[in-house]
């Protein structure tokens, strides 16, 4: 089947580089995975009544309110609520990116990881489901 073994060898260096090649991304692929889920995203209102942690996932895992809030509505305080978690997601995206590019540089696994999160983060506006 080989011509000879020069032939032979060559494709045997092929393989083991192709073999190399995916045991260095599987190991990239693990440690941006651990990197990833331990991020969290913070933001903080603009008059600092509000701040808002979300986890790798972008779930809300922490939520401050500062006695001020009293001072306004409940549908002041749930718009900044709102509006401070999205801040937050923006935060975890950015990190997100970042420690992508890092670990993966800018290729297409890399691109496909951040619009996953992207997709996650960012929904598209639609009709809430909040009234079901």
């Amino acid at each position: 089947m080989w011509a000879d073994d020069a032939a032979l060898d060559a494709a045997g260096r092929r393989l083991d580089e192709w073999e190399a090649s995916l045991a260095e991304r599987a190991a990239k692929a693990t440690a941006l995975s651990a990197r990833l889920r331990a991020l969290t995203g913070t933001a903080t209102s603009p008059d600092r009544s509000v701040t808002v942690t979300v986890d790798s996932s972008g779930l809300l895992t922490g939520l401050r309110l500062d006695e001020r809030v009293r001072q306004h509505s409940a549908a002041h305080t749930a718009g900044q609520i709102l509006d401070t978690t999205t801040a937050a997601h923006a935060d975890l995206l950015r990190q997100i990116t970042d420690a992508t590019a890092e670990t993966l540089g800018d290729d297409v696994s890399a691109r496909a990881v951040i619009d996953s999160y992207r997709s996650r983060l960012r929904p598209d506006p639609g009709p809430s489901d909040a009234r079901r």
